[in-house]
């Protein structure tokens, strides 16, 4: 059995190897330092985004002490040392409400406590959470509360500055009617059904709010805010029949790169892209289901730090009644071949959190030989091969080869 760990600098033009200690999982080579690079807008457009799946299927499972569990629906905010990764859930908790829960990860290999940060209150459920982080510290989340007066779905408002305290209580906070929004302008509105199509992107002192509307569904909708919850309605944003679910902007040579993700409690994910954030082009496929455990997805939020989109957290599960679900991960890598000397090529199968990659080895192939690494597409090489010995229990850390420069 081949077990082997690989330490990549990101964005090495040449490697060496040098060996350290360390286990991988058996027949497997592992390889740390391939997260992707600055947001690539070509590679966005051509349609053909190369996500590896997460090794955990699922990522995130509800906890198991209450007699509800069905987690969803994933956000996650860059802070200092990783992760805040928000979610609208039944965590394991004995009743069937919807709660807002928040875990830190460093890496998304390890996870801490998981703490509730929003409770239902005077609704029935609060979830489907997109949270930001606020420019001076602290978080904003725009969430779906049900019902309202009216019996209808709603987003809900919700700042802190330090995590710990909600609209001015203590976590969990149990939500109000007066944390819901308002549209001005927005047509119907007091009868609009928004249920789980509340996202929002802050841009200085503007607060962009993406939504769509069930009782007017096709379009994805716009509008904007200076305080978060008095926003005024300014126009449709992609015709597309599917729902928002989460908007990041990136930096390119000509500008920027909006980039929408949506989804249609199917099978599948789609993204569009836009360079002003008003209007975007239509939507692109992403992904489909990896198999039945993931066959209904029902939400997503993407994984960034920087410049950089580093893969996509997605809610899903095996039944239509959308009651089941787990979060689930893919990631976006440079791809690292192994050539096995007996002619055999061995490519990336699985990751594990957005900067490990695992490379399976089958039995009976012989353990020595090269490896490579190349762009994230896997058209461009970044290093020479790499001769590897005996690989058989063998730990590697690649390293910038004397002279490498750095993309």
């Amino acid at each position: 059995m081949i077990a082997a760990i690989l330490v990549l600098s990101t964005g090495l033009t040449g490697m060496t190897l040098e060996q350290i200690p360390g286990q991988a999982e058996l027949g497997h080579i592992e390889i740390h330092g391939v997260a992707t690079g600055d947001f690539d807008i070509e590679l966005w457009k051509s349609g053909e985004v190369p996500l590896l799946p997460d090794a955990r299927h699922p990522l995130l499972a509800p906890r198991q002490s209450g007699v509800y569990r069905n987690i969803y629906a994933p956000s996650a905010v860059r802070v200092e040392g990783g992760w805040r990764l928000f979610y609208g859930a039944w965590d394991g908790i004995n009743v069937g409400y919807d709660w807002i829960y928040s875990v830190f990860t460093a890496d998304f290999v390890d996870f801490g406590p998981r703490e509730t940060v929003i409770e239902n209150g005077v609704f029935r459920h609060v979830c489907n959470v997109n949270a930001l982080a606020l420019p001076d510290g602290g978080f904003e989340l725009m969430c779906t509360v049900y019902p309202t007066p009216n019996d209808r779905n709603k987003p809900a408002y919700f700042t802190s500055r330090d995590g710990e305290t909600w609209n001015g209580a203590d976590a969990p906070y149990a939500a109000e009617y007066g944390d819901i929004i308002t549209i001005e302008g927005y047509e119907g509105f007091e009868d609009a059904d928004i249920n789980g199509m509340n996202v929002i992107f802050r841009d200085g002192d503007t607060l962009h709010l993406y939504f769509n509307d069930f009782k007017n569904f096709g379009p994805v909708f716009r509008a904007e805010s200076t305080d978060g919850k008095h926003f005024t309605y300014r126009g449709v944003a992609l015709e597309c029949h599917k729902m928002v679910n989460d908007v990041k902007r990136f930096a390119t040579d000509d500008g920027y790169a909006w980039l929408m993700g949506l989804h249609r409690n199917r099978d599948g994910l789609w993204y569009a892209l836009s360079e002003g954030g008003k209007e975007f082009d239509a939507e692109i496929p992403l992904l489909t289901n990896a198999g039945p455990e993931d066959q209904y997805i029902v939400a997503l939020g993407w994984v960034t730090d920087e410049n950089r989109i580093l893969g996509v957290l997605y809610g899903a599960g095996e039944v239509p009644g959308l009651n089941r679900n787990r979060i689930f991960a893919r990631w976006l890598q440079r791809k690292v071949v192994f050539t096995s000397s007996d002619g055999t090529v061995c490519l990336p199968e699985k990751a594990m959190g957005p900067d490990r990659q695992l490379i399976r080895i089958p039995e009976g192939v012989a353990p020595d030989g090269t490896l490579q690494v190349f762009s994230e597409d896997g058209e461009r090489s970044l290093g020479p091969p790499v001769s590897i010995g005996n690989a058989d229990t063998t730990i590697f850390r690649i390293v910038p080869a004397a002279g490498a420069e750095l993309e």
